[in-house]
C-alpha cells in the first residue's frame, strides 16, 4: 500500500485557487541523496523514482540521443488539453565531482513537482524532461527540440531547472520570456519566497536555451553566484554543497509557479 506523504494545499493568489500537493521536506532530501557518481546509472536511478511516484508504462519513455549512450528520459501528465508546459532538468555529470549540485539538485526534483501535480485536473499536459549530455553541448536537449519538429509549437513554455540550493532561487532575467518572468515574480511575491535575477550567460549554457532559440517561451531558474561559481564541475560539487532549507524552498516555488502557470496561460 502506498503510503501518503505530503500536504494537499489550496492557496488563493490574485483571486485564483491554487492546488497542489507540497512533498515533504525529509522525502525531497531522500531523492537528492540518491545521487550516484556515474553517469551511466543516473537516468536508471532517476528512472526507479518516476516509477516509485506513479509515472511509470505509457506515461513513462526514453528517447534515444546520438552522441550519447544514455537516452533523455521523458514523463507526461496529460492534462485537459495537448497544449504543454515542459519541465526539464539535466542529470548527466562532469564526473570530477559528485555532480549533486550540478545537476542531480534539478533532475532529483523532477518527480516530486511530477507528484506535486497530480491529484488534481490539469489544464495543460505537463512534459516533464530529464535531458542526458547537457554538459556535452546540450545534446540532449537539441535533440528533443528536433525531435519534435512541428509539434514545438504545442509548448508553452518551458521551465529549466540547473543548479539549485546553492543559495535562494535565482533566475537568468535576461534570457528569460518576459511573461514567464513576471508570472514567477508574481508567485514568488504571493508566497513570500525569495528570486534574485542573476544573469549567467557569460558563465555557460543550460537546456532552455535549446528552446529559446526556436522562439519557445523560456525560463531558467538556478542559485549560482559569483562566490558558488567554483563549486561547478569541482570535487566540491557533493551534497554538503547544498543547503538543504534553500533547496526546498527553491521545490515551493517552482511547485506554486507551475500550478499557476497552468492557469495563467492559454
Amino acid at each position: 500500500m502506498r503510503r501518503f506523504y505530503f500536504i494537499f494545499l489550496i492557496l488563493p493568489v490574485f483571486g485564483q485557487q491554487l492546488t497542489f500537493n507540497r512533498v515533504l521536506q525529509p522525502i525531497v532530501e531522500k531523492r537528492l541523496r540518491s545521487y550516484t557518481q556515474k553517469n551511466k546509472d543516473r537516468m536508471p536511478a532517476l528512472r526507479q523514482i518516476f516509477e516509485d511516484v506513479g509515472c511509470k508504462d505509457e506515461s513513462l519513455s526514453e528517447q534515444k540521443v546520438k552522441g550519447v549512450k544514455a537516452p533523455n528520459l521523458i514523463c507526461t501528465q496529460k492534462g485537459a488539453t495537448d497544449s504543454v508546459i515542459l519541465v526539464g532538468a539535466h542529470f548527466d555529470l562532469i564526473e570530477r565531482g559528485y555532480g549533486v549540485v550540478d545537476n542531480w539538485t534539478g533532475a532529483s526534483l523532477l518527480p516530486s513537482l511530477f507528484e506535486s501535480l497530480a491529484n488534481a485536473q490539469r489544464k495543460h499536459t505537463f512534459v516533464f524532461v530529464a535531458f542526458t549530455g547537457e554538459e556535452l553541448g546540450l545534446l540532449g536537449s537539441k535533440s528533443y527540440v528536433k525531435k519534435m519538429g512541428k509539434e514545438l509549437s504545442s509548448i508553452k513554455a518551458m521551465v529549466n531547472i540547473d543548479t539549485l540550493g546553492l543559495a535562494d532561487t535565482k533566475v537568468w532575467t535576461s534570457y528569460a520570456d518576459k511573461n514567464l518572468l513576471q508570472q514567477l515574480y508574481k508567485i514568488a511575491d504571493a508566497l513570500h519566497l525569495p528570486i534574485v535575477g542573476v544573469n549567467v550567460e557569460r558563465v555557460g549554457s543550460t537546456d532552455s536555451e535549446s528552446f529559446r532559440e526556436k522562439k519557445i517561451p523560456s525560463i531558467a531558474l538556478h542559485s549560482v553566484t559569483s562566490e558558488t561559481l567554483k563549486i561547478l564541475h569541482s570535487p566540491q560539487d557533493t551534497i554538503e554543497a547544498v543547503k538543504l532549507d534553500e533547496y526546498y524552498q527553491s521545490y515551493r516555488l517552482i511547485a506554486a509557479y507551475l500550478a499557476f502557470l497552468d492557469q495563467a496561460l492559454e
